[in-house]
Parts: structure tokens; sequence; C-alpha cells
């Protein structure tokens, strides 16, 4: 007889259906699951003896000046020994431009333009990790050429919520996912001699009450969803820095949080860095010292109001806190400048910022990140040919998102819009008829009422106004094709304020049906970092396009994409649900919380709820078109047996059936259909983007380390992995598995 363990039943309870299980007891794996694509060098230790010099010869308040923010995006120098500030920068979109040293205003410089860069979730939809190695050399290219020693990115937290303000940031709603793109965007970065700050260090899911909001996550649920890509940071990349987050996690703010800090972050995976605190998240001077946080930073308050400023020197001298804790951070940030160059030997700053080649990077990012969620009439790509006119309609078609909303952007000589990007590549045959259809409007004086959903944020006006919708009906009545351009921007997607619903802003989805009613042959494009309600529009329009907040370049790929000189590559990062309700977080309505926030959905996140749950998905994860069409045949195994230290090789064939070249995203999922235990009812373990000509095959390998399949038992504290049967299951999205096979566990 076979048990599994009824959803919220303690793992002390499935332990007593182990006797009547017939499965072999679980064995211990070990904690380090790495394939080492990409490995980062670990902080130099060749200069301790002289970094324990160098804190012997100081006083405390120097040691105090180098552990907290002596302007906005720096520390103290200590200029008698030597010492530089450690200097920092925001950088999830490109290298910020430069702050004034005591205030959040723009220090005025004009040498300070940057690229800017896709946002993560753009990123994570190319699905490739070289990309994502691309992307942290160019990026880290830039932050060198500015003097940063540290570059306040990746974002890396787990899309719990389709209304997350900063899902756009964020890379993805699985964990496998995250920390394959995470591992070779550190790498990338860090070897131009700049420390990534991996964020936000952890459980930072939701903006709204962020700054005091209780997370409460059962410990499988932690370490299977949220620690993953975290964990990778550290024993595969080698992140030199981590940013402490702003909430709380079972009862203790992070930044202050001794389990997280030391007990995880330190001791178990074996992290040399320094941990940054989020901007003015640090509440406690003697429990942030003693449980790991080496640096805070803040906002605008003299700096010596800092905790970490009179209030540490006077608690040393109380002995209140000892001297050694100081010392241990000192050290640390030490050994970071070492490990950098920014000491002794550093010279002049290298790299290249603002330039031809780093914008070429951002459109190579661009064009594979754009997702092709529907073509049902072949519309896509435009055959210019038979087009006199094209009706470009919407506001996204002229809008910027380099800048925007609360939060880091970039400051840049070139953004490409769509319409820009439709100018520059439609033959002068063509003629666009542009209409703005909508404005972009917020009120300025009704207070946001989001009832429980979220405390703050922009209260959209979604009336159009009349005259712009007959312009656009205008426009799409005499046009040959129309293209509206709709979805979001970095004013409404923002950092400190989660969305109210999944509802499309500004009226568009009105514009939308008024123009597909106008023009038949229209193309709905939209540009946004997290899902909206798209049901209707859907099924209404032929072809639809979802593109990102997409860089430098964003709309020369896009219209690269609309018109054929790209085939689309992109697959979704998280999943595009019917309506809010579907999603797990809200399916169990925990979400937001008030004063603390249970996730309640456990280990089912994103795919794994809609999957396990039977909830049908308007778009799934992994989801994606292309202009051709591909087969996958002959999928094997190199065995059929493994013990718990090998690897499985899974093989199979991709042909492209169709007329052009193409990219491919084989995703690999696992199943474990006998497990004692809650599983989702598959789980991402592997994939692989394959270039494949037209009319071609190509043999695709993926290697599947048996330790990947371990799951985390709450009990033992280890990760375990059943013996077995596990059904290896090849697709091109989560919901479309292509072919299965078995193998079996020792």
């Amino acid at each position: 007889m076979k048990i599994k363990l009824i959803y919220g039943l303690t793992f002390t309870a499935a332990l007593l259906f182990t006797s009547c299980n017939d499965k072999k007891e679980p064995k211990q794996v070990s904690e380090k699951i790495t394939s080492n694509e990409y490995q980062g060098k670990p902080i130099n230790h060749d200069y301790d003896a002289k970094i324990d010099s160098l804190i012997a010869q100081m006083t405390i308040e120097e040691k105090s000046g180098m552990l907290h923010g002596n302007s906005m995006f720096a520390t103290k120098a200590v200029e008698r020994l030597g010492i530089p500030e450690l200097t920092m920068a925001d950088g999830p979109l490109g290298v910020r431009e430069e702050i004034s040293r005591d205030s959040w205003a723009a220090a005025g410089w004009d040498n300070d333009f940057a690229t800017y860069y896709p946002a993560g979730g753009g990123l994570a939809a190319t699905w490739n990790t070289e990309l994502s190695y691309l992307f942290g050399t160019s990026v880290g290219e830039e932050a060198i050429a500015r003097d940063k020693d540290v570059l306040l990115s990746p974002a890396i937290n787990i899309i719990r919520t389709p209304l997350g303000g900063r899902t756009y940031e964020y890379f993805t709603e699985d964990p496998f996912l995250n920390k394959k793109i995470t591992v070779p965007f550190i790498v990338g970065v860090q070897e131009n001699d700049v420390a990534v700050c991996v964020k936000h260090y952890a459980a930072n899911n939701q903006e709204t009450n962020r700054d005091f909001v209780d997370v409460q996550i059962d410990e499988r649920a932690l370490r299977e969803i949220y620690l993953p890509a975290f964990k990778a940071a550290v024993t595969e990349a080698n992140a030199y820095s981590f940013m402490g987050a702003y909430n709380k996690f079972r009862g203790e703010y992070l930044c202050e949080n001794k389990y997280m800090l030391t007990d995880v972050l330190r001791d178990e995976w074996g992290f040399e860095g320094i941990v940054v605190s989020d901007w003015a998240a640090v509440h406690d001077t003697k429990k942030s010292i003693e449980s790991g946080l080496d640096v805070e930073m803040g906002t605008p308050k003299p700096f010596n109001e800092f905790f970490y400023a009179d209030a540490l020197i006077e608690k040393v001298k109380a002995g209140e806190i000892a001297e050694a804790d100081v010392d241990k951070a000192v050290k640390r940030v030490l050994q970071l400048m070492f490990t950098l160059k920014s000491i002794d030997d550093k010279g002049p700053a290298k790299g290249s910022i603002n330039t031809e080649a780093h914008f070429q990077d951002a459109y190579k990012i661009a064009t594979e990140s754009i997702v092709l969620l529907k073509n049902e009439k072949g519309q896509l790509p435009l055959n210019t040919q038979n087009i006199k006119s094209i009706a470009v309609i919407g506001n996204n078609a002229k809008k910027k998102n380099a800048l925007g909303g609360f939060g880091a952007g970039v400051k840049t000589k070139r953004e490409v819009t769509p319409l820009e990007g439709l100018q520059n590549r439609l033959p002068e045959t063509v003629k666009i008829n542009y209409a703005e259809g909508y404005l972009e409007r917020y009120s300025k004086t009704e207070k946001a009422k989001f009832g429980d959903i979220t405390l703050n944020g922009p209260v959209t006006i979604d009336e159009l106004e009349p005259e712009m919708l007959e312009e656009a009906i205008n426009a799409a009545k005499n046009s040959d094709v129309a293209i509206v351009f709709a979805g979001s921007n970095r004013d409404y997607e923002t950092e400190a304020s989660d969305r109210a619903s999944l509802k499309l802003p500004f009226g568009q989805e009105e514009l939308i049906e008024k123009v597909l009613e106008a023009n038949p042959n229209t193309i709905v494009v939209m540009i946004a970092g997290a899902p909206f309600n798209i049901e209707n529009i859907s099924h209404k329009s032929s072809a639809l396009i979802w593109s990102w907040f997409n860089g430098s370049e964003g709309g020369n790929a896009l219209a690269d994409v609309i018109l054929g000189n790209i085939n689309p590559s992109g697959k979704l990062p998280w999943t595009m649900p019917k309506k809010l309700e579907d999603s797990p977080a809200h399916a169990t309505h925990s979400f937001p919380g008030d004063q603390s926030v249970n996730y309640t959905e456990g280990i089912l996140v994103g795919y794994r709820w809609f999957d396990t749950k039977n909830v049908e998905p308007l778009y799934p994860f992994g989801y994606g078109l292309s202009y051709t069409n591909f087969e996958f045949s002959d999928l094997k195994t190199d065995k059929e047996n493994y013990n718990q230290n090998e690897v499985v090789n899974v093989s199979f064939s991709i042909k492209n059936t169709g007329t052009v070249d193409g990219k491919e995203v084989a995703q690999l999922y696992v199943s474990d259909p006998e497990s004692y235990v809650e599983k989702a009812a598959k789980e991402l373990k592997g994939f692989k983007k394959v270039e494949v000509k037209s009319g071609d095959s190509k043999l695709v390998n993926i290697q599947l380390p048996v330790k990947e399949l371990a799951y985390y038992n709450e009990v033992k504290k280890e990760w375990l992995v059943e013996p077995g049967v596990y059904n290896l299951k090849i697709g091109n999205s989560s919901k479309n598995i292509l072919a299965e096979v078995s193998i079996n566990i020792n």
C-alpha cells in the first residue's frame, strides 16, 4: 500500500506512514547540487595577514565608518591607512546615474550615461544562460568603468504573486530556472572586479508592508522554493555580497536574523562575503552586528545617526558589543576590497560604458526575450510587400521605461521605442499612421483605495478620451494592418507598491476591442513586466505578442520580431492566470497579510499549484510560440537505474519541420508518482535552448544530477532522494509535455 502525505500534515505525521509504504527509506544527499556550468572565484585570502595588521591600527571610529553609509552609496574611507570608500551603485536595469552624496537628487554629471538593459523578467524569458552571462559581463564592464565596487544586483526573489510591484525586476516563479539564470549573471559581473549584491535576502516577495511584514514559511518550502538561487549564488557563483531584506522572517527582521545571516548563509553555505542592509532596513545595532550584518546603508538622515555609527561606537565603548564582532565585519569588508583590487593595485578603472557594443548586448537579450503568445491566422511575421500602411496605436508605442516609478532606473542616451523601432525597420513605402489611443493618467487627489491588496500605489484614470479613441479607430480603419502597443510601464509597476488587480490600466481593454472591430487584421503587443488579465483580448485577437521593459534596443528588437527578421524564442518565466484567484497566494487567501503573512501554499508556487490542483492557466509557465514548428522524438536516458551520486543523461532529438530557422527551449520536468510526501505534479529540473535550421534535426542532451531529485525533510533537516520510479517529461511548456520516460533510483 502506498500513501501520499496529505497537504497540511506535518512531516512527523508523514514519517509514521513509512512503515506501510513499500518504497525504500530515502537517502541523504550532499548539500551541494550543481552542474558547475559557471563557477565564480572565491574571496581572496592572500591578504589576511595584512588585513589583520590594518585592523590593529584602526580606531573604533574608523572601523565604524567602514560599516555604514557615509554618503548615499559609499562607506567612509580611512585615508591614513590607504583604505578607500566602498562604492556602490544600483544595477538591475543597468548602472544607475550618479546620485548626490547626501540626497537622492541626481549629481548632475554629464558622463554617467549608461546602457539600459532588459529588466529581469525579460532576461529570464530568454531561458538562455549564455545571455545571462553576457548581461553580467556587459553590465560589469559598465560598473567598473564608473569605478564602482558593488553593483546592487541581481534581484532574485521568487515571484509569489502576479501583483508584485517588483515582478518586472525579478526573474521567475521557479527555483530551478531562477538559479540557472542567477549564477552566470553573477560570474559575469564579478569577472570585472565588481561585486554583485544579491538581493533581497530573503522571503521578500511583496511590496505591501515590506518594511515590517513578518513572513512565515515552513522550512521545506523555504529550502525548496525561496532559497535555491541564493544558495547557488554562494556555492556556485561565489557571490561577494548579499543584501538583507526589509521584512521580518519568523519574528526577526532579516538584517538582524541570526538564523538566516549566520546559521544558513555563512555556516551552512560557506558565504565569505559581506552582507549589506537594504536602505534603512536596520533596527537594532547589537542584534544586527551579532547576527552577521556587515554594512548598514540608508536614506537621508545625518550619517552619524545610523545604527552602525555613533550608536555602535558607544555600545562598544560601554562593553555592550564586543569589538571582536566589529572586527569580523571590518575584516570581511577589507577582504572584499582586496579581492576586487580596490586597495593597492587597482590602478585606473577599466571597462567601458554607454558603448555600441553594450547596446548590442542589450539587443541580443531583448530579441530572445520576446514571447509569441498567439499567431492563429499566420499574421506574423508581417509581409511588408503587401502592406502600404500600418496603424501604430497606443501610448506604449512611445513610452520610455529606463526611468520611472519608485526605484532604480538608468540614465541612458538611447532608448528605442516600439514606434521608433518600426520607423527604423519598415521600408519607406509603408506609411505609419500613429494614434496615441489612450492617456497614461493617474488621480492626483483620490487616495489609493486598494482594500486588502496593497497600501499605496498609483490610482489610474481608466476612461478613454472620445477624440483619441476616434482617432485610433480611424487610423485602424484606414490602414492595412493595425498594431496596438498596450500593457504597463514603470510608473505603474513599481517598487514600494503592489498592484490592486490584474486589470489593464488606462482603459486599454476597451481601446483594443474597438480597434479589433475596426480592423480585424490587428496585432496586439503587450509591454509589461508582470501578468495582466488579458483573457478577453487573447480570445478576440488572432496575433498576440508579449514584450518587456526591454532596454535601450527594445524597440528595434520588437520590430525585428514583428517583421520576421528575428524568429521569436522567448518563453514565459511565470504562469499567466485567467483570473487572480487562480494563483496560489490568492487562492489560499494568504496575500498580503497584515502584520504577518503565512505562505500557506507551501511548495506549490506558480505552475506547481496550477498543475497539481488542475487549474487551467491562460498561458502556462514556459510557454512561447515560434514562426516555425518543432518535433521532439527519441527521448531516452543512458540507462534505467541510477544511484544517488550519478548523473542522468537525457537525450532526444528536435526537428525543425517549418520553413524558417528557429530556437526552441526544451524543458525537462520530473514527477515522483510514488512519493511519501506531497510533491508537485511536476518540477522543472533541466532545460536547453537549441537553434535548429529549417528541415534539420539536432540531438540534445540534458544532464540531470540525481541530487536534483531531492526534497527537504524538515524532521531530519536533510536533503533526501527517495528511491523508486521517477517520470522524466520533455516538453516546451509546463503544460505541453511531448514525451516521457521512466527511470529508477536505487
